[in-house]
């Protein structure tokens, strides 16, 4: 199953340590001037993608010389650069897409990065927003089987609709049963597993699972 990893324009600082996927991604796009943030990090875009009106000329140059494919597009367009780089994700037909750099900076772009888990959601594709400090997913109701990971040890729980009906939460220091949030709800944030997994499930909305590390 093909596994796509996608870079953003966020602040680099907040890129997570990229050989840690290196052996799990199959094929990596940059969007604008991600496709330069891969570079930097010893990886070559397998396709570059955007305006670039982030880079100058020389960064360009270099870009188009190291990307298997470099597509440009108009300064002026309905679509950000990282929705044409999903667009060449979804030609792809993978089966889970990373987004990294799509977190930190503006947040009018952060909050629509978000959101666009939604769109890949409905695409029937598992999408992760993965930085430094955190990895996001979207997920509809059922149960979930859910992991630990060392890297992001806390969890929390955030409503992406008005409300979450019926949220159980099993194997965590924080259990719940049947339990009902809704937004501005702080019931569910900063939990933790007792165990290497754990699962939640619930009945109605769609919830936003953020596993989190404190700034080292």
């Amino acid at each position: 199953m093909l596994h796509i990893g996608i870079m953003g324009n966020g602040p680099e600082q907040l890129v997570p340590e990229l050989q840690d996927y290196e052996n799990v991604i199959d094929v990596w796009i940059g969007a604008d001037r991600g496709s330069l943030t891969l570079m930097e990090n010893n990886i070559t875009p397998d396709y570059a993608v955007g305006d670039f009106d982030s880079m100058d000329d020389k960064d360009k140059t270099v870009v188009r010389k190291q990307a298997e494919v470099f597509a440009q597009y108009p300064s002026e367009k309905d679509q950000t650069d990282l929705e044409i780089a999903l667009d060449q994700a979804y030609a792809l037909n993978p089966e889970k897409i990373y987004l990294f750099g799509v977190t930190g900076g503006r947040l009018d772009h952060e909050l629509i990065n978000v959101q666009l888990l939604y769109s890949i959601m409905n695409r029937k594709i598992k999408g992760l927003i993965v930085d430094s400090q955190n990895l996001i997913e979207l997920f509809e109701p059922g149960t979930h089987k859910i992991s630990y990971n060392r890297n992001y040890p806390n969890m929390s729980f955030v409503p992406c609709t008005e409300c979450v009906r019926g949220l159980t939460l099993q194997g965590f220091y924080y259990p719940l049963t049947n339990e009902t949030i809704a937004w501005g709800s702080t019931l569910c944030i900063s939990n933790k597993l007792i165990s290497d997994f754990g699962t939640f499930s619930y009945e109605e909305g769609i919830l936003l699972v953020i596993k989190s590390r404190d700034v080292l």
